[in-house]
């Protein structure tokens, strides 16, 4: 039997961005039959992501054990009952940047189920600022590309912002620091835009950034999700059940094919997935 599987080939350097041909195929042949004590297995679907680490939850949708009932979910949910201190009633702003991508689009619907009174997304095209607004409930969104941001910001977040769902930092975040409330709180979930650079995890904020962090007393911690497992069952029961009522919509960018992994990761480096980028490798 003639197996695939995908390795790196080569790295893109402590200040390089990873393409495609980072990556190759390779196959080889194994033996027909199993002996005793060994398993034979067949994967469906692979998931691509900076970080890599029961069907009738999830209406059958499999995929989605890898995205919205999954990590994904978990990091969205978590982050925003653990470090985002959302609370009903409390009439909080929340603004998410990468707010179409995998954990984003998550995070912004949990912050309004949560009880956030206004959501506010920030992506890069007008086609994903329309989806988070009219598929996903975002009360507004921000083409980054477009504009002036923090103009944009400012009029759609009248009252400051409470809640930042961080997952690009640089100048984008450092334009929602700005506006934030005393007190408020970032959620430090991911730093795309500094992935390919050599500078420390989480990054420093500019020196004027960090004054005005400290003297509003804006919390941002470092979130792993991973320090949270002994949640993890009755979050992802959460998550599962919000998607069975429709109260939480998912969106996968799928593409097919284990070859094409290589090319999946590098558009999902560059905002080219609209939600969860999946590898759809058999059926």
């Amino acid at each position: 039997m003639i197996i695939q599987r995908v390795v790196l080939n080569s790295r893109p350097g402590k200040n390089g961005v990873p393409v495609a041909e980072n990556f190759r195929l390779e196959q080889s042949t194994i033996a027909d039959t199993i002996q005793a004590g060994q398993v034979r297995v067949r994967t469906l679907y692979l998931s691509v992501d900076p970080y890599m680490l029961v069907p009738q939850l999830v209406n059958g949708r499999l995929s989605y054990f890898l995205g919205a009932a999954g990590i994904t979910g978990l990091t969205a949910l978590l982050g925003v009952k653990e470090k985002g201190h959302v609370a009903v009633g409390a009439n909080q702003t929340m603004v998410v940047s990468g707010a179409a991508g995998a954990c984003g689009s998550l995070a912004g619907q949990i912050g309004r189920l949560e009880g956030c009174s206004r959501v506010v997304g920030i992506a890069g095209t007008d086609e994903k600022c329309s989806i988070l607004v009219q598929e996903m409930g975002f009360d507004a969104a921000i083409n980054y590309k477009k504009g002036n941001v923090a103009e944009q910001l400012r009029e759609l977040c009248p009252g400051g912002v409470d809640v930042y769902f961080d997952n690009v930092g640089g100048d984008i975040s450092d334009t929602v620091i700005s506006q934030m409330n005393q007190n408020s709180h970032i959620i430090l979930c991911g730093q795309i835009s500094q992935y390919n650079k050599d500078v420390p995890y989480p990054p420093p904020l500019p020196p004027d950034i960090e004054k005005i962090r400290k003297e509003r007393n804006i919390t941002r911690e470092r979130f792993l999700v991973l320090n949270y497992m002994d949640k993890q069952e009755a979050s992802v029961l959460q998550l599962c059940q919000w998607i069975q009522e429709g109260k939480l919509k998912v969106r996968e960018t799928m593409v097919e094919g284990l070859a094409n992994i290589g090319a999946a990761f590098q558009s999902m480096m560059n905002g080219g997935n609209i939600g969860k980028q999946i590898v759809s490798v058999s059926k």
